[in-house]
């Protein structure tokens, strides 16, 4: 079962997010800060990270900067899903290593969609 990490602030985004994976037959952890999320990171070794970019004290650009420069994880596929949807944040969300990036609100289609494709990518040695 691949295992998924999910960061967001919002509670109600987190259940949601668990409940749709779940049913999709993933395995989901949740974190409410990206300190937690650092924390479950190092535990959990995720097959994927899910990472709001707006978060109380560490951000999620810090999360992503700290998961791609830590040799254990920088592998580790980071979706951007949040409701910056600039296209400079896009850009630089990408250029800083994410996989992707989803604005909210985002459809449960799509989001299944790109994480089952990075997983592919990442099975099939194609993923940064």
């Amino acid at each position: 079962m691949e295992k998924i990490l999910a960061i967001d602030d919002e509670e109600d985004i987190l259940n949601l997010i668990r409940d749709i994976l779940t049913a999709e037959g993933f395995e989901v952890e949740t974190a409410l800060s990206a300190e937690y999320g650092i924390t479950l990171l190092e535990r959990y070794t995720p097959d994927l990270v899910l990472l709001d970019l707006m978060l109380p004290g560490m951000d999620g650009w810090e999360f992503l900067k700290i998961i791609k420069s830590d040799e254990r994880f920088k592998d580790v596929p980071v979706i951007l899903l949040t409701c910056r949807g600039e296209l400079r944040d896009k850009i630089l969300g990408l250029e800083s290593g994410a996989a992707d990036y989803i604005t909210k609100p985002f459809t449960p289609d799509g989001l299944i969609h790109s994480i089952r494709t990075l997983l592919k990518e990442k099975e099939n040695g194609q993923n940064k």
